[in-house]
């Protein structure tokens, strides 16, 4: 399975109204694992950027005029997301933005040539009704660090937002859907037995001392994003 994590950086808030796309960044994920195949350009809007967004980026006329307009990518951005589920914070923003940006050079909508939108705003909402899901908050309530972001970027942000998509979903990824795909692990030292699941024949593999640490730093992350104790620790 193909996702694109995607963020876009604009001159402003209204597509509609001339604002362009300044920035991408797309962190590719295959069965739910950073692949490294990344996309991020820059672009010169031939246009000023609202003082508003500006604030938000920080990226000058100046700083862009040396980049290639979007036309020039627009084609190799198209075939980068082609048959890809598309994982967008606020997916409505950035696909209009796209949107318009290929309609200009005939190419087809963001709908067309994706596999699947998914919008992670919707899934937070959804997850944490009643609560605030800004990207900065969903990484401050599942333990993912943006000390480093002072300014928004397209790159820095899809990959934080990569990292609180796996932290939201991972109880939506169980064994048995992974068997399905992955064939079984053979461990012969750790296995201890095979019990049978339907049609699978499952072995149990002892943790180690290394993944016993992980996973109790995740039932903190856990414990966090309740504010206070998780399920965990009433099966312990």
């Amino acid at each position: 399975m193909r996702q694109i994590v995607l963020d876009t950086e604009t001159t402003g808030m209204d597509a509609h109204q001339g604002d362009r796309i300044i920035e991408i960044g797309c962190i590719e994920l295959v069965n739910r694992e950073p692949t490294g195949n990344n996309l991020h350009l820059y672009f010169n809007p031939e246009r000023e950027s609202d003082p508003g967004a500006l604030a938000v980026h920080g990226l000058t006329t100046e700083f862009l005029s040396q980049f290639n307009t979007f036309e020039q990518h627009a084609q190799e951005i198209a075939d980068y997301l082609s048959g890809a589920e598309l994982l967008i914070h606020n997916a409505a923003f950035d696909v209009g933005f796209l949107n318009a940006e290929f309609a200009r050079y005939q190419i087809p909508a963001l709908e067309e040539i994706a596999a699947k939108i998914t919008d992670t705003l919707a899934l937070a909402r959804a997850k944490f009704p009643g609560q605030r899901n800004s990207l900065d908050a969903l990484c401050d309530r599942l333990g993912v660090s943006n000390e480093h972001r002072v300014l928004h970027g397209a790159l820095l942000d899809a990959e934080l937002l990569a990292d609180v998509w796996l932290a939201m979903t991972r109880e939506q990824f169980g064994l048995l859907d992974a068997l399905q795909d992955e064939p079984q692990i053979q461990a012969a030292d750790a296995v201890v037995a095979a019990p049978v699941v339907g049609s699978f024949s499952l072995p149990i593999i002892r943790a180690d001392a290394e993944e016993l640490a992980e996973h109790a730093a995740y039932v903190e992350v856990l414990d966090k994003a309740v504010e206070g104790e998780s399920l965990w620790h009433r099966f312990k």
